[in-house]
């Protein structure tokens, strides 16, 4: 059957898809599937990449968590509550005592104060080996694997 009003249907259009607006690819192409091809690499949001690079350095310490007498949780919040008083800078991590010691970062402080991704891994392994340091009591270049 002809097309309504003398339009012409066709099929996909030939050439590739423009990418008008700077948004990115679009569509079942651009999304982890089985219609998108394997080098397509899934998005992930800064929390999950600030969180897999917390893990990969706690697993490089993995061997330290087994033989120090102190028992360790490492968490990530965005960013800590401050009084309003508060005129020092923002801390980039904490130490919380008590009977399982508790070490906190903060992604959005760390983050922010690095422009690149190697410089956001390296103060990342600079506050984890400082905060464990303190925990451990022991000299942080003790602790470093690298």
């Amino acid at each position: 059957m002809p097309a309504p009003f003398g339009a012409v249907v066709s099929g996909p259009r030939p050439g590739r898809m423009r990418d008008r607006r700077g948004r990115g690819p679009r569509g079942p192409m651009a999304l982890p599937g089985p219609l998108s091809p394997g080098s397509v690499p899934a998005h992930r949001t800064p929390r999950q990449q600030f969180d897999l690079l917390v893990g990969d350095v706690l697993a490089a310490l993995e061997k330290h968590f087994a033989t120090e007498p102190d028992h360790v949780d490492v968490v990530v919040e965005e960013a800590p509550l401050l009084p309003p008083e508060w005129s020092d800078d923002v801390p980039g991590s904490t130490v919380v005592r008590g009977e399982v010691n508790r070490v906190v970062l903060y992604r959005l402080p760390i983050s922010q104060r690095c422009s690149t991704t190697m410089e956001l891994e390296d103060a990342v392994w600079q506050v984890v080996l400082d905060r464990l340091a303190e925990v451990w009591h022991v000299s942080p270049d003790d602790l470093d694997p690298r």
